[in-house]
């Protein structure tokens, strides 16, 4: 209960005294920039690989011929979306993520920047924290779908090369049954992600410095 009153009075003390609005856009793209256009070559190699292990592993265990080969699309589809694409994006993004916060932060405490910024008047925690929060929540979503995308990218590609179905198979896959619902929240559980990642980082990082 006393790390949860911490985290909470934590993220209040954001909201006070807080700097221009003009000040955050500035900081707010260095760190998306930081965050998450670094990050798009990683998650582009992962998740195009796990769409492609996906799609073979799906192929490989169904050997029934009462079960038709468009049922690899949806499957990869709804695995893709609903699970692998946020969740394993945003544990890789975890870790960079959490690097880059102890980096920058450590950085600034052995330097004694922060200790620049508190008697200058700033509120340290708003000019460094809420930055890298909203970074995080504008880029970790769009990485969620890009990840999605290439992860039945990668299914697609890995399965019609191999010659385990065909291209009109799979895309009949896709399609069949679609429920929309399951983007959006593929896109919410990325948000919270991103919010529980990017503030939880920075707590631990502040309380230990």
């Amino acid at each position: 209960m006393a790390l949860l009153g911490k985290y909470v009075l934590f993220m209040l003390q954001m909201f006070v005294n807080r700097e221009r609005f003009s000040v955050y856009v500035r900081l707010v793209i260095d760190e998306c920039m930081a965050i998450g256009i670094n990050s798009v070559f990683i998650v582009t190699i992962i998740s195009t690989f796990i769409g492609a292990v996906s799609a073979l592993q799906t192929a490989f265990n169904l050997i029934s011929p009462l079960i038709p080969l468009y049922v690899i699309g949806q499957i990869v589809r709804d695995m893709t979306v609903l699970e692998l694409a946020p969740t394993i994006t945003c544990i890789v993004l975890a870790g960079k993520v959490g690097s880059n916060i102890a980096g920058h932060l450590g950085t600034m405490r052995i330097t004694e920047q922060i200790d620049a910024l508190e008697v200058m008047g700033i509120n340290s925690a708003s000019y460094l924290v809420l930055p890298k929060i909203l970074g995080a929540m504008i880029t970790i979503p769009m990485l969620v779908v890009v990840a999605g995308f290439l992860s039945i990218l990668g299914g697609f590609l890995a399965g019609t090369l191999s010659g385990q179905f065909t291209e009109m198979d799979y895309i009949r896959g896709i399609r069949t049954d679609f429920n929309p619902f399951t983007v959006q929240f593929a896109i919410i559980k990325a948000f919270v992600f991103s919010f529980l990642i990017s503030s939880i980082f920075l707590l631990a990082q502040l309380l230990m410095s």
